[in-house]
């Protein structure tokens, strides 16, 4: 079923690796990509559970937006394990302007499609979903 605005379909993939993250946590994160020729989000890149927030951020591309998923792991004051699924819609200043509208105009459906998001960050550059910024936003 593609998205009437923008007329993308999200991958079957999509979701199954999403539900892994969220049930097994079998990824750190997932990194999604428009394929505008398919006219669908796929999966680009997840991440392994040892993999850090360094990693992810490194694995997003400097001019090109992209949806992301992250499993941030974080200790309470009362010293409590905890854990939050970050929805993040990267779209760096960089990008071109196509890029970031067909974006824009998929996320709403894309994120409903990935049941358990708990926090939604937007980013356009590095600072604005740093670690300082997980920790202020996972409690």
């Amino acid at each position: 079923m593609a998205n009437a605005a923008s007329g993308m379909a999200v991958h079957d993939e999509c979701k199954l690796k999403f539900l892994e993250l969220k049930a097994k946590r079998t990824f750190r994160y997932i990194i999604f990509k428009i394929e505008e020729k398919q006219k669908e989000v796929i999966v680009e890149k997840v991440g392994e559970p040892t993999q850090s927030h360094g990693d992810f951020a490194a694995a997003l591309p400097d001019a090109e937006c992209r949806y992301a998923v992250f499993d941030y792991d974080f200790v309470t004051e009362e010293n409590c394990q905890k854990s939050r699924i970050f929805f993040i819609a990267w779209s760096p200043d960089t990008a071109r302007v196509r890029n970031k509208m067909i974006y824009a105009s998929s996320k709403d459906r894309f994120k409903r499609e990935l049941d358990g998001i708990q926090v939604e960050l937007q980013a356009t550059d590095p600072t604005e979903m740093d670690l300082d910024v997980f920790k202020s936003r996972a409690n």
